[in-house]
């Protein structure tokens, strides 16, 4: 069985020779930012972070995907953060892509390496430091409390040791690795990685409430987003707001993954 990857980026600056055509596009239902556009200049550093800096992917926008906001962290050998979110509503996925840290999440000490993933509910004190460099993603939501169900609590798991499920129907070729048990009423968001093996669809437009973050862990695949058929690979982010239709090809050669954040579990908000 082939080891997963996960793509990181590298920074740096496109020469002046590049040509400027590119596959970035901004619509009113779908964001793409392909790889390319995740340079040194449009980092931006984060209070009580020392030695990072972030790629902002995803941020809550008023009339397009409203409810998280999606970074990739890269920490620098030294780097880490004592007072990490500023934010005390803000729970949070941390997923590891590259490197190793130390995460110290209510006083417990975790190792964590690629493929590691924890989750922080709010009101949290955890901190990160790292000796040789780390890149990971962090998913930030507003957590929404609902009264006679308790917040969720801190956990900290790997790819490895999280349960993998098969779509109905698809003789494994598609396949969802779920790091919470989608009938944990505690939770209110989802973060999870999708797998297609080469030839695999997904046979229909999905268009449903649910936002979406997607960040291509490995692989390439013409994907559907509203009208669009357009072309991804490993590192490209899609944002996709709420009812945006949405499918799948995965022409290979090797298999397509994502890390998937979605929004669940709670009752529609009746305001805007």
């Amino acid at each position: 069985m082939t080891k997963p990857t996960y793509y990181t980026p590298k920074g740096g600056l496109p020469p002046q020779t590049q040509l400027l055509t590119d596959r970035a596009v901004f619509t009113d239902a779908y964001a793409v930012i392909p790889k390319g556009v995740m340079t040194d200049i449009v980092t931006s550093n984060l209070p009580f972070w020392d030695k990072t800096r972030a790629w902002v992917l995803a941020r809550p926008l008023s009339g397009f995907a409203e409810t998280f906001s999606q970074y990739i962290v890269e920490v620098s050998a030294g780097g880490g953060s004592q007072k990490p979110e500023t934010d005390p509503v803000a729970e949070a996925v941390l997923f590891v892509t590259e490197g190793a840290f130390t995460l110290t999440i209510a006083g417990e000490t975790h190792a964590m390496k690629p493929g590691s993933y924890a989750y922080v509910p709010p009101q949290t004190d955890w901190a990160l430091q790292t000796n040789q460099g780390a890149t990971f993603h962090w998913i930030r939501k507003a957590y929404q409390t609902v009264d006679g169900i308790a917040n969720p609590t801190a956990f900290v798991t790997h790819e490895d040791n999280a349960e993998t499920t098969a779509m109905p129907d698809t003789n494994g070729s598609w396949k969802t690795t779920r790091f919470v048990d989608p009938a944990d009423m505690r939770h209110d968001m989802h973060v999870n990685i999708v797998t297609f093996q080469p030839g695999a669809v997904i046979p229909f437009a999905e268009t449903h409430v649910m936002e979406h973050g997607l960040y291509v862990l490995e692989g390439k695949a013409v994907y559907r987003l509203n009208q669009d058929w357009v072309e991804v690979e490993a590192g490209d982010f899609m944002w996709l707001r709420a009812f945006c239709p949405q499918a799948c090809y995965a022409g290979g050669p090797g298999p397509f993954r994502y890390l998937l954040y979605k929004d669940v579990n709670r009752h529609m908000p009746l305001s805007v």
